[in-house]
């Protein structure tokens, strides 16, 4: 699914600006006193991100945010009037703070407006769509069309497949036909009219789209179908069930993950990796001979190919792109058990995750060649790529790391993952943060 990675952060810079560039010309006595200034804004952020204000559906528009707009008004109202007893700023009366609050609210309120507008004309002009396509063909199809026609949501419909023998400029084939056609036109969502197909369809449906990177969606009936992650969505009346729901799908999680991954891999990269790689250089060259750092050709999230990088462990080999570590591995160094031992080898990854390519908590990456093995052999392997990979994660921190001697090893691997991306949260990246460097100071027994 494309997203326009800017557009909260900009909107949250903005309400910032505005909200302190109004203070500032309404009320100067509030800049004087650094804590009231740290107050409003820390304030903003928590309500906002209380009420969940910022991520915003594809389908969703001023009209449709209206109620969580008044209700941040009058929480922040109240944060907005306290804080001039809290502080002690008793200078300014309470009609004239009332009006400059309205200001402030008067404001907000106009960029939201020219935010929509801004949106819609740019879906209008054909950028932020989604390709999507339709399987089976009932009653709520026109129902549904009707949103995807919409240029204001951003959907690029292409058509449906259906058995029936009604002819239509918008049929594309058959249910049978449907696969090939997603493949090749690079149908970003499929949306399933549950009432047409069988259970075992839309089964053999799942499986297909989580086994290759496609978002589906069933538009339910009676059928009895049920899903750790599924959730129900409304696209005007119709009823939509997300079958791969995950909190990392809202823009706003996602903004959180990534200042949590800079603001962890900038410290680590300060304050750790600026002394010790001058050191680990040294121990290597002594040790034995090569580049201090070793690079690999890794899948990330969407299956897209980077460059993932470590401290060098290993002598150098012609297996180190196909052959996983085993216990006693003659290609690890002397001083490389030790950084393996205790994870030191993976620290420039956060170098990694400072780019872009790659999270402090996630699914860890897999060689080229790996992916390509386990994408045609274990079931839902491939839905772990829908989220970026991680230096560290849940899989990890259970004791699911090292050596595949089993398929149970995989398997629980991608258990874990998916468990991962379906329940995210802070709390739970910072706790699997923590209980990797436990594990790291304790010692695994796999770490070899």
């Amino acid at each position: 699914m494309k997203k326009s990675l800017f557009i909260i952060p900009i909107s949250l810079i903005v309400h910032i600006l505005i909200i302190n560039l109004t203070l500032y010309v309404y009320t100067p006595e509030t800049y004087l006193n650094v804590f009231s200034i740290v107050y409003y804004n820390i304030a903003w952020l928590i309500t906002t991100y209380s009420l969940n204000f910022y991520p915003t559906a594809r389908r969703d528009g001023f009209m449709t945010n209206l109620k969580s707009f008044i209700k941040l008004f009058l929480i922040y109202g109240l944060v907005y009037f306290t804080s001039f007893v809290f502080f002690g700023l008793n200078s300014y009366s309470t009609p004239y703070l009332f009006l400059a609050y309205l200001q402030i609210c008067a404001l907000l309120t106009l960029f939201r407006v020219l935010f929509y507008l801004a949106r819609n004309l740019y879906r209008k002009r054909g950028y932020n769509t989604t390709r999507v396509v339709v399987i089976g063909r009932d009653r709520n199809l026109p129902k549904l069309k009707r949103i995807f026609d919409n240029p204001q949501y951003g959907y690029s419909y292409m058509g449906y497949f259906d058995n029936s023998t009604v002819e239509s400029e918008s049929c594309l084939g058959d249910i049978e036909s449907s696969f090939n056609y997603i493949f090749e036109n690079n149908v970003e969502e499929v949306y399933c009219m549950a009432s047409k197909l069988s259970k075992a369809e839309i089964q053999y449906v799942m499986k297909i789209a989580d086994n290759s990177l496609k978002r589906i969606k069933i538009i339910p009936d009676n059928k009895e179908l049920f899903s750790s992650a599924m959730s129900i969505e409304l696209y005007g009346a119709v009823p939509i069930l997300n079958l791969r729901a995950s909190p990392l799908d809202l823009d706003y999680s996602n903004m959180i993950k990534r200042i949590f991954d800079i603001l962890i891999s900038s410290f680590a990269i300060v304050f750790v990796l600026s002394w010790l790689t001058p050191l680990v250089y040294i121990l290597m060259k002594i040790d034995s001979k090569g580049p201090l750092f070793f690079k690999q050709q890794r899948h990330g999230v969407n299956r897209d190919v980077f460059w993932c990088y470590k401290f060098r462990s290993m002598a150098k080999s012609t297996t180190s792109d196909t052959q996983m570590a085993t216990k006693n591995d003659v290609r690890v160094t002397k001083l490389g058990r030790i950084l393996r031992k205790t994870s030191i080898d993976e620290l420039p990854q956060f170098f990694n995750v400072l780019m872009g390519d790659m999270s402090v908590v996630g699914p860890r990456p897999h060689m080229v060649v790996h992916t390509q093995e386990y994408e045609n052999s274990v079931d839902r392997y491939l839905v772990r790529h829908f989220i970026k990979p991680g230096i560290t994660g849940l899989a990890q921190i259970q004791g699911c790391r090292g050596e595949i001697l089993d398929r149970s090893d995989i398997v629980n691997r991608v258990r874990y993952d998916i468990f991962y991306m379906e329940k995210w949260s802070l709390a739970l990246d910072a706790k699997i943060v923590f209980l990797t460097i436990y594990n790291a100071i304790k010692g695994e027994a796999k770490a070899y």
